[in-house]
Order: structure tokens, then C-alpha cells, then sequence
């Protein structure tokens, strides 16, 4: 009763009458609010009323700020706050930006701001920005995707049919998803124009900024540095230097049939930069052609070397000794069945256009190319390996390509988990007498699990010795490592490619799968002799990562590289002849003891040779090597540059071209233009037009070199 009487009381009393200050912050706070919503008029996005629910307060506020029917009473300061608030609330839930969060309180202090809630930990307290209704913008995914991640796929990985077993980290992905909405939300502030109403979030006031957690780098800077082509990773090896034939007259390397090189160089030049001169390497770009070289006639002698000598381009004082090599070309009919593992990265790295979508659309190529009775299995990895599809035939081809279009990236990247995984797969499904291949297809960024070069090469190693091949596709760029590719492929027994377009994924996987996919050699070395009589000094050109010591070529216990059906290895040597003016090394004072003794022989044939060629390879499935040797004498010698073959020429003008790219100082002098216009007078019928690029190649170079 008494309660009642007091509240009486005070129900009489006359409210107290508003300051000047109180005043003005309700008006500013209506007024503010008012503003911003007659400026967000938009509907939003799913309201199919057309209008804003907050619109009803507008109407009602409108007329009475008009007519300052509450400017003079302390009534306002208790009406306009608890309404500017609800307006807020309205705003946020119809997803209409919101600028300044003092702003829409009405300059709230930053006393009465520090009351509010934090957001949860690791997240900024500041509202989303939402793109206007109508837009299916990529800002507008990226908040759906961190307000509602309970809502999306848990898992980044691809979806097995539930036949198959998998292991999928959830969490992992979950992560990584929200790491990737964040980037693309950061991506959208960044573009979003000034008039949209987006403000970026280093202009928030100062009170939301004094309750955040503690910051985590920018999503924007995360997604910059994946970019920024620093991460590019490639072996440092320097060019062969030029050797004396009176101390060092054997040079011994191993065959090289990659062509990632030539990818990544050409797809650093169409965009618009020279290439990092460590990752030209000049054997690949030479071999990245195919040649019409002489080959063998049966599958007994698997290999047949041409060698031709000639005048050197860029220097009239030295000669080239060009080694061709034509493997023996299996007949698509007798081609052995294939079981190959695609083991897919899926990782958060791959979520990109030119990665993860580029190589769906390459495997969907190669499977096309497959016969019925092919197998093909599918393991991905990301952070945890999961088989998405059991060995299976190519007659089943809808299954196999389903299973390639659900695969989505997410997660982290642990290749070595994932290689394991595939290599198991294999040895289940091993066809004897068949070919038996991982076909590894990743961006190279290994950061989970054993991530270093040595500890992938010894498990690449260890799991080789069961007779299974690996083939390493390279996509994208940003985190290339294309170091760790290499290493991979070549002790692997396989090869390694750069798929930087569907075109490229053609070549390599359909045009050339012969090559790509049916070995007809293993652990092929070459080892060149030259006879000190008559040649002074010689360069290798290219196969920096190749080299092979010389006592490595008789020992069938080192690796080296393998070569497929009808593939072509081709090798160019800068030879000094004796007596040139441009023999680099001074003739040794004590040089008598130390030169290589003339051969003691009957035969004078011998004595007028320039150099002995050898090649050591081992049939598949064989542990013991066999022996092709060639003499190169003046018989294979041609008066000029013009004379030698065309293919010859060709690969001659792409050799200067890689070198000139990897800054090697021999070819300083020759410039952009000769080596264009050789190109061209040799290019022939170029039925893919891979020459033609080439020469748009060189004259991109030519014009970004000028700069």
C-alpha cells in the first residue's frame, strides 16, 4: 500500500526540464537515425514486402522531429535512445549496412559503449557489411558463410558416396572455410565504393575499437600473401660452367622429359613478367616439343640417337653438338592397362580458379582418354587423407567423373598422409605387366605432416620399389613450390608438368599420355666422352638438376630418369674445337702428367672422333641396364646453321631462349630478334601451333626486356 501511495506521488511531480546538452544529443541521435535510413531505402535482401520493417518508426518520427513536438522535454532523452536502438537492431537484422556504430547510438560515449557485449573470441565485434539487395555478391556469401558456418558442408573435402570410407577434419575445415569468407569479405571491402556506405574497418570509432579481442592479421594481408609471388619456391642451381676435355672429359646426366618449365615460363610472360630465372630450366624448355627425330625400328632397341654438329649461333668460335633421342612408340592397341591413382590436393590453397576447378576439368580429360578396362581410384588430401573413390573401372566413367565434380577444397595441406594413402590404393589394385601410377596434382604447398623435401623424397623412395610410377602436375600460383615437385618426380620414377591451362592439360594428358602414362625405360643415364685431340672445351646445356656423377653411370643402383612411348630426349652441348680463339682455360704449366693420355689404338677412325655418346637405361620391371653407344665423328658435321635440319634448328633457338631468360652470359650478345627469326625460319608445319607460341613468347620477352 505504501509502495502504491509513493509511486502516487511521484506520478504528480513535474519531469525536471532537459538541459541545452541532453537536447541536443536526442535530436542528433533522431536526426542521425532518420538520415540513415532514409539513405539505406533499399529493400533488403529476402524481404518481399518491398519496404523495411523500420520504416513504420520513420513514419511516426518523421512528422513529430518536424514539429520539435519533443525537442523541449527531458520525455525525449527517454524515447529516443531506447528507439534509436531498436532502429539499429532493425537495420542489422534486415542486413542494411551500418557505418558507424556511435553514430547509430547517437554518439554514445565511449563510457556507455565499453558496456557492450564483446563478440566471441577471435571475432571483430564490428557488423558485416552486406551488398545491396538483388546482388549475388561475393561479399554477400562471405557473411553467410561466417554468420552461419553450422549451416555449410562441414567438411571442405569431397563428398564420398557412402560406399566409400574417408576421414574428414571437420574442424579443419570449418576453419579454413571461415579464413576464406574473411578473405573474400576483406577483398570486398576493399573494392566496395565509397557511395555503397561500406567504411573500411580501420575508420570504425574509437569505442568498438577499445573492446575488440586482441587483432589476428588481416584477411586481406593473409590473401596477399599467398599471392605475392616471393612464395614461388624453385631449386637454386647455377649453369653448367664450361669444362676442359684435358681434366674433365666425361660429362654424365640424367634424362629429363618434365616440361613444367616451359608452363611456368609462359605463363609468367602472358602475365606480364619476366620469368624467375631459376625457373627456367633449359632442357625442359627444349623438350617441351615434340620432334619428328629418327626412331627406333622395334621395341628390342627401345632407343635411336641422332647427333648433329654445327656452326653455334651465338658464337662463331664454338660448335653445337646436338643429341636427339626417339623412344620406341607403343601402338595405341597394344598400350598395357593402367591403374592410376589421382591423389588430389584439396587443401584451402587450392581454392582458386586456376587451381582446383582447372584440374577437375584436366582429370575429366584424361579419363575420357582411358580404356574401359583402365582402373582409376581417387585419394584427396587436407589435413587428414581421404579416399573419395575405390579402384574403379573405366567402363564405369560416370561414377569416376562424378566423384571428380563433388571435390571442393578446405583445410590444410598434409601431402605426405595423402601420398601414403595413394600409394596403398595402388599396390591394391596393381596390374602386372601394366602400368601402375600416382598421379599426384597439388600447388606444392606441403605444410602439415613432413613437409621437407628430404623427408617426402624418402618416402617417394621407399614406396617406388614396388613398381609404381608418379606423375606431379603443378597448378596455379601464389605458393608454387615447384622445388619440391621436382624433387618428388625425379625419385619418383616419373615426371612432373605445369597445367596452367586446359590447352596444356590437352598436351599433356591426352596428346601426350603415351609418353606421360606407358613407360618403356627406367633409370636412363647419358655419359658423353670427347676426345681431348679435338675438342678443348665443352658446355652442357641445361640439366643443371640432372647432373650425375661419372662413376654413377655403370651403377644400376642410382636413379635417374624415365621415358615413355615415343618420347624424345633431347641434350645440346657449346663445344670449343682445339685451337679456337674462344677456348676459355689457359693450357696447364705442369699440364704433361696431367692431361689425358691419346688413345693407344690401331684404329685411326678413333683418334679423328669428336665425342663417344652412351646411354645406360633398364627395361620395366628388369634390375640390370643395357648399353647404346654412338660415335659423333665429322660425318655428322654441317658446314652452317642453315643446313642442319629443321627440328634441329628449332630446338637450337629454343635453347638460346632459355638461356637468355636465366640470364646465362654466353648468349648476352644474341638478341630477341635473331633468335626469333631463327625460330620462325625453322617452325614447319606446327600442327598444334606450339611454335607459333613460342614465337609470341619470344617477342613478349623482347618487348618486357625493354622496360
Amino acid at each position: 500500500m505504501t509502495v502504491d501511495k509513493e509511486l502516487e506521488k511521484l506520478s504528480r511531480l513535474t519531469p525536471p526540464a532537459a538541459t541545452p546538452e541532453a537536447r541536443a544529443r536526442a535530436l542528433a541521435a533522431a536526426m542521425q537515425a532518420f538520415d540513415t535510413a532514409e539513405n539505406n531505402a533499399q529493400a533488403a535482401q529476402g524481404n518481399a514486402k518491398g519496404w523495411r520493417q523500420s520504416s513504420i518508426i520513420n513514419w511516426i518520427w518523421s512528422p513529430a522531429m518536424n514539429k520539435k513536438f519533443l525537442a523541449g522535454s527531458a520525455l525525449a532523452t527517454l524515447l529516443v535512445i531506447p528507439a534509436a536502438g531498436y532502429l539499429a537492431i532493425e537495420l542489422t537484422r534486415n542486413g542494411l549496412p551500418i557505418t558507424d556504430q556511435t553514430e547509430i547510438a547517437g554518439n554514445v560515449s565511449k563510457s556507455e559503449a565499453s558496456k557492450q557485449p564483446a563478440a566471441a573470441a577471435g571475432q571483430p565485434v564490428t557488423v558485416a557489411p552486406q551488398a545491396p539487395a538483388g546482388n549475388d555478391s561475393l561479399a554477400e556469401q562471405s557473411v553467410a558463410d561466417a554468420q552461419a558456418p553450422q549451416d555449410k558442408e562441414a567438411s571442405a573435402l569431397a563428398k564420398p558416396d557412402a560406399s566409400q570410407t574417408s576421414e574428414f577434419d571437420a574442424n579443419a575445415a570449418l576453419t579454413n572455410k571461415a579464413e576464406g569468407s574473411a578473405a573474400a569479405l576483406g577483398a570486398a571491402k576493399r573494392s566496395a565504393p565509397a557511395a555503397s556506405g561500406i567504411v573500411p574497418q580501420q575508420q570504425l570509432a574509437e569505442p568498438m575499437a577499445a573492446i575488440a579481442p586482441s587483432p589476428v592479421p588481416p584477411a586481406d594481408a593473409r590473401v596477399q600473401m599467398q599471392l605475392d609471388p616471393n612464395r614461388e619456391r624453385f631449386a637454386n642451381a647455377a649453369a653448367n660452367p664450361i669444362k676442359s676435355v684435358a681434366t674433365d672429359p666425361v660429362s654424365t646426366f640424367s634424362a629429363d622429359v618434365d616440361s613444367a618449365s616451359y608452363a611456368f615460363v609462359r605463363r609468367s610472360l602472358t602475365g606480364g613478367a619476366m620469368p624467375d630465372p631459376q625457373s627456367v630450366r633449359v632442357e625442359e624448355m627444349i623438350n617441351y616439343f615434340p620432334y619428328d627425330w629418327p626412331g627406333p625400328d622395334n621395341v628390342d632397341q627401345p632407343f635411336k640417337a641422332t647427333v648433329t654438329v654445327m656452326p653455334t649461333p651465338w658464337n662463331h668460335d664454338t660448335e653445337l653438338m646436338h643429341v636427339a633421342t626417339k623412344g620406341y612408340d607403343i601402338a595405341p592397341a597394344t598400350t598395357p592397362h593402367a591403374n592410376l591413382v589421382f591423389l588430389i590436393d584439396v587443401s584451402g590453397s587450392m581454392d582458386e580458379p586456376d587451381k582446383l576447378p582447372l584440374l577437375k576439368s584436366a582429370f575429366r580429360l584424361l579419363v575420357n582418354r582411358l580404356k574401359p578396362d583402365d582402373t582409376v581410384s581417387i585419394v584427396t588430401y587436407a589435413g587428414n587423407a581421404g579416399t573419395v573413390l575405390q579402384p574403379t573401372r573405366v567402363a564405369e566413367k560416370s561414377k569416376i567423373l562424378s566423384a571428380i565434380d563433388r571435390l571442393e577444397a578446405g583445410g590444410s595441406t598434409g601431402g605426405a598422409e595423402g601420398i601414403e594413402a595413394a600409394y596403398d590404393l595402388a599396390k591394391q589394385a596393381f596390374v602386372k605387366d601394366g602400368v601402375n601410377r600416382v598421379m599426384l596434382a597439388t600447388d606444392g604447398d606441403f605444410n602439415v605432416g613432413p613437409s621437407s623435401d628430404e623427408d617426402l623424397k624418402r618416402i617417394i623412395e621407399e614406396r617406388r620399389k614396388d613398381g609404381i610410377f608418379l606423375t606431379v602436375l603443378g597448378f596455379g600460383r601464389g605458393n608454387l613450390n615447384d622445388s619440391l615437385m621436382q624433387s618428388l618426380a625425379q625419385n619418383g620414377n616419373g615426371s612432373a608438368a605445369y597445367i596452367d591451362t586446359l590447352a596444356e592439360a590437352q598436351k599433356a594428358l591426352v596428346e601426350e599420355a603415351g609418353s606421360t602414362l606407358f613407360p618403356i625405360a627406367s633409370d636412363v643415364k647419358f655419359q658423353v666422352e670427347f676426345n681431348p685431340e679435338r675438342i678443348a672445351e665443352y658446355r652442357l646445356i641445361g640439366y643443371e638438376t640432372r647432373a650425375l656423377n661419372r662413376e654413377d653411370f655403370n651403377n644400376d643402383r642410382v636413379d635417374a630418369g624415365d621415358i615413355g612411348s615415343g618420347h624424345s630426349v633431347t641434350a645440346i652441348y657449346e663445344i670449343t674445337p682445339k685451337g679456337s680463339p674462344a677456348v676459355m682455360n689457359d693450357d696447364l704449366r705442369y699440364g704433361a702428367a696431367d692431361k689425358v693420355p691419346p688413345v693407344e689404338t690401331a684404329d685411326s677412325a678413333r683418334q679423328g672422333e669428336l665425342a663417344f655418346v652412351k646411354m645406360r637405361y633398364k627395361r620395366p620391371g628388369e634390375d640390370k641396364s643395357a648399353l647404346i653407344t654412338t660415335p659423333v665423328d665429322d660425318s655428322n658435321a654441317v658446314a652452317t646453321i642453315d643446313a642442319a635440319p629443321q627440328d634441329v634448328r628449332f630446338s637450337v633457338a629454343v635453347a638460346a631462349f632459355g638461356q637468355k631468360l636465366s640470364h646465362v652470359t654466353a648468349v648476352d650478345a644474341y638478341s630477341y630478334q635473331a633468335i626469333a627469326a631463327l625460330a620462325a625460319a625453322s617452325r614447319g608445319t606446327d600442327a598444334f601451333g606450339y611454335r607459333s607460341d613460342f614465337l609470341g613468347l619470344v617477342r613478349l620477352a623482347d618487348g618486357l626486356s625493354q622496360r
